[in-house]
């Protein structure tokens, strides 16, 4: 696929160095020629100077031949009128435009993006997909990252395996048989730098990541077999008021028994969270400095998240609030690199707004009927739910761990409203919305699941 992205930031860096690694064709514009010309060594790819809004800037970036126009810059107006010249010019297939704003979001303007108006065939906002992330983590217990499928009523939630964990060493088919009223499957391995699809008589072991799939209903019982029992009353504190930490002092504040304190340095961010959080404390000051994080809550602090706009100083928060006592830390971190110094600073848990982002992109990418799909780890593997379609490979192929080819592993089903998790009795059938994990090597053989066999024709 030919894709342009226009924007050579973070955001427009991290799509562009995805698709590339899937042998996609991509073309990065912006208007900072230095940032074009460091993009295009680091990454390989044709760089464009110019306005992307201009359409001889897209011509010469090959809008003519282009099939997904991704518009990344920091102004929303801005990648709202790619999106319209790459549609009305060029007749370019797939639009996606980065939009911040609140106002846009608002539903009653929800018609803005049609082909009548502006013609964005995807909007996303990273502030809005971080914070979502962020409240969801929050809800599991210990878990590195977390995500929903089937219609919200699956939870994938990833934990470290620690010493004492009941679920090590024992054979993965056999789970099922210890705990019977657990409605849950390990989908995935995380061992060392990869994600690996899992056979039956895989055992999970101490310093490895355990991907599992739980009933969202099951999540308090999931959290109690490893001893992570949710507790009634929390007291959380939050390092930065950006967008992102407004977003998500805002929404925490909401849940029952949840008292939340949010630390910004800058006084005009620290007034406009006073003004915009009516039910949470403000606390202007550093986040690194220890009198402020102690006045903020300190060690009493079930919570410290980490939300400025610098990966280090997110890093090095968490890992002060560990020193002191607080018994949770997250930290948003842009940097893959950086990332891995999560376990090395005791950081329990990282969110990449990349990786969101990614993903919401990927869907459109990905061939076949797509619901949802979540990149995991940079991409080391990805997990998405689609719709079989009658000529699909897997009808009627039950989803059993060694059932499954190499690299693959059966989630969930999602049939009359009703999930079911494999079982070697479960075949699939079509129409099921089904939900599968695979390693960064499978996505062809994963996209043509949900596809329509040329056969058919």
């Amino acid at each position: 696929m030919q894709v342009i992205v226009c924007g050579a930031g973070r955001v427009g860096q991290g799509i562009a160095r995805r698709l590339i690694r899937e042998q996609h064709d991509v073309t990065l514009v912006d208007e900072n020629a230095a940032l074009v010309d460091q993009v295009s060594t680091d990454l390989e790819v044709r760089g464009i100077f110019g306005n992307g809004a201009h359409p001889d800037v897209l011509e010469r970036a090959g809008a003519e031949d282009c099939e997904m126009m991704i518009a990344v810059t920091q102004h929303d107006e801005i990648n709202m009128v790619i999106c319209q010249v790459a549609k009305s010019i060029f007749k370019v297939q797939t639009t996606v435009a980065r939009v911040r704003s609140k106002v846009y979001q608002d539903k009653r303007w929800k018609d803005l993006f049609s082909q009548d108006a502006i013609p964005v065939d995807l909007s996303f906002s990273p502030e809005i997909s971080v914070g979502e992330a962020i409240v969801e983590r929050f809800r599991s217990q210990g878990a590195v990252m977390s995500a929903k499928f089937a219609e919200g009523r699956v939870q994938l939630v990833a934990f470290d395996m620690e010493k004492g964990n009941p679920l090590l060493d024992t054979n993965l088919d056999q789970i099922a048989g210890l705990f019977p009223d657990l409605s849950a499957r390990v989908i995935g391995i995380g061992r060392g730098d990869r994600i690996q699809a899992p056979r039956s008589n895989d055992t999970l072991q101490k310093g490895e990541r355990a991907f599992i799939a739980v009933l969202a209903s099951h999540l308090p019982r999931l959290n109690a077999i490893l001893g992570r029992e949710e507790r009634d009353s929390r007291l959380v504190t939050i390092i930065g008021a950006g967008n992102v930490g407004i977003y998500v002092a805002d929404a925490l504040t909401r849940l029952p028994g949840v008292r939340v304190r949010i630390v910004e340095a800058d006084e005009g961010r620290a007034n406009a969270a006073a003004q915009a959080l009516r039910r949470a404390v403000v606390i202007r000051g550093d986040g690194l400095n220890p009198d402020v994080l102690e006045e903020a809550g300190g060690a009493r602090s079930d919570f410290v998240i980490a939300l400025t706009s610098d990966d280090k100083t997110n890093l090095l928060v968490c890992g002060l609030a560990k020193q002191i006592g607080v018994k949770r830390t997250m930290a948003l971190v842009n940097e893959p690199y950086l990332a891995d110094l999560r376990k090395m600073l005791q950081v329990d848990a990282i969110i990449d707004p990349r990786a969101l982002t990614v993903s919401e992109i990927l869907k459109r990418v990905r061939r076949g009927r797509i619901m949802e799909l979540r990149s995991l780890e940079d991409g080391r593997a990805e997990v998405v739910e689609g719709l079989t379609l009658e000529t699909s490979e897997l009808i009627n192929q039950s989803l059993g761990y060694d059932e499954m080819p190499d690299g693959i592993a059966a989630v969930c089903i999602l049939r009359d409203g009703q999930v079911l998790f494999p079982s070697p009795d479960e075949r699939v059938k079509v129409g099921d919305r089904l939900t599968l994990l695979f390693e960064e090597n499978r996505i062809d053989e994963v996209e043509r699941y949900f596809r329509v066999s040329a056969d058919y024709f």
